[in-house]
């Protein structure tokens, strides 16, 4: 069954005018016929006449059934034919009339609209061919005599059919036109509506899946093993913290810390594998790898500019009224790990599984407050650009073998001669200043703030005897 409401209408309309355009042509010869034997008594032309409008008749009736049949049955291909030999007939039907002018333009004027409203170019050619060759196979047999007079008497039937015809064409028209800008603009709420859902589903899944599924790959996505790097992160002791804060609190912190990560990670090309609670998983070098070196040290970067970030959320928080400070511990290892979507039938999840998996994460959760840990491997792959303490060997649960882990402390370029980045917390101080996002204006205060306070220091010690 054809569900189209649009192309059900337009059949039927196209039916209406067929039949109009018929039923024009037979009246036309019918009227054609009754005056040349009224004027002239002969009865073979008019009998010619005659039985071309009962065939006109009959093939109009069936071609009608057949039409809507193959419309229904979903073949609309075959439905050009029939205009074809529309316009055929109605060419033989100009030749039985003998060209009379008026008539005959009023039905090629007709045959002209319909094969412009239903095939376009192409169509206007196919059916004026046929009208053509109906035209001079029927002057061939019939060798008609071209009228000397203007009859007016035939000029009724043609010009009643021609403009109904033109009426019910212009009202076809501007009914499906409105009908196809109310889908339109119905169709377009819809698409507004489904990129406004694709983009928060996008949000759920990984880009990876993403990608995959918008490009209609999802079903190419495959197992593999690859060399990445993974990192994971959680902030210390926050089940308790989750106790102390009501739940709104809660909410509203988390969804602070995730977003600053988030937008942390974005920045350094990682790729988030899932959210924990408060825990990260990420992961580097799945997609836009630039090479196995350079995406450890892009993640390793990553956790220190995280670490930073933490300290300015610290004081925010604390200015808020949150006593803990809220610190965050992260692991990082690399290594081989199988990547691909694992899961149901019913439910699918992209991520990485492997040892390595399992050593970054037992990392994090042996990392002190405020640490990273690395991984001899990943170490191997950075130590040009990383400073770290060698922090020996320790014991992981799920591993046979003690495991050589370091600490890092910086990138190179921060601490070596040209430092950009200060960071000193005690009891009762705290500072942090990173010299390339100072802005030049700002660099005043600062130099006062510090000068300030390194005097109130001063005159302190003083007072105390120090």
């Amino acid at each position: 069954m054809n569900d189209d409401p649009i192309g059900d209408n337009h059949l039927r309309a196209q039916s209406v005018l067929r039949t109009l355009l018929c039923i024009t042509t037979i009246a036309t010869l019918g009227t054609s016929a009754s005056n040349d034997l009224l004027t002239s008594w002969q009865i073979q032309p008019q009998s010619i006449s005659l039985g071309a409008a009962i065939g006109i008749l009959f093939y109009l009736v069936i071609s009608l059934g057949l039409t809507f049949w193959l419309g229904r049955s979903n073949r609309p291909s075959l439905l050009p034919c029939f205009y074809a030999i529309d316009a055929a007939l109605i060419g033989v039907s100009l030749s039985l009339i003998e060209f009379k002018f008026i008539p005959s333009l009023l039905l090629v004027l007709m045959v002209q609209m319909g094969s412009l409203l239903n095939g376009g170019a192409l169509g206007w050619l196919r059916d004026n061919l046929a009208l053509a060759t109906g035209a001079v196979v029927c002057a061939l047999l019939y060798a008609p005599t071209l009228p000397t007079t203007v009859q007016l008497e035939l000029h009724l039937p043609s010009l009643i059919g021609a403009v109904t015809y033109l009426f019910i064409s212009a009202y076809h028209n501007h009914h499906r036109t409105q009908t196809l800008q109310e889908q339109h603009d119905h169709f377009s709420r819809d698409n507004r509506t489904l990129k406004m859902r694709a983009y928060k589903l996008s949000r759920y899944l990984s880009p990876q899946i993403w990608d995959a599924i918008r490009s209609g790959r999802d079903q190419d996505l495959q197992t593999e093993r690859k060399r990445l790097t993974i990192f994971f992160s959680d902030i210390k002791d926050f089940s308790q913290l989750s106790e102390e804060l009501e739940a709104e609190n809660l909410t509203e912190l988390l969804n602070t810390y995730l977003s600053e990560m988030s937008a942390i990670i974005k920045k350094h090309g990682g790729t988030i594998d899932k959210f924990m609670g408060d825990g990260i998983m990420v992961i580097f070098g799945d997609s836009n790898s630039k090479g196995i070196k350079q995406d450890s040290l892009r993640c390793v970067t990553m956790a220190i500019a995280m670490r930073r970030r933490m300290k300015e959320l610290q004081s925010r928080w604390r200015d808020q009224g949150i006593k803990r400070p809220l610190q965050i511990r992260m692991g990082i290892n690399t290594g081989y790990v199988t990547v691909g979507t694992f899961g149901t039938s019913y439910q699918m999840d992209y991520t990485v599984l492997g040892t390595h998996v399992n050593l970054a994460s037992r990392l994090e959760s042996a990392a002190q407050p405020g640490h990273i840990l690395l991984s001899h491997e990943t170490w191997s792959l950075c130590r040009d650009a990383v400073i770290c303490r060698d922090k020996g060997e320790i014991t992981v649960k799920g591993f046979s073998h003690p495991v050589k882990v370091y600490q890092v402390v910086g990138l190179r370029k921060e601490l070596g001669r040209n430092q950009s980045y200060f960071e000193q917390n005690l009891e009762g101080f705290s500072m942090h200043l990173d010299t390339e996002k100072l802005r030049n204006y700002d660099r005043t205060k600062v130099i006062k703030a510090l000068q300030n306070a390194a005097e109130t220091l001063k005159e302190k010690g003083i007072q105390k005897g120090e």
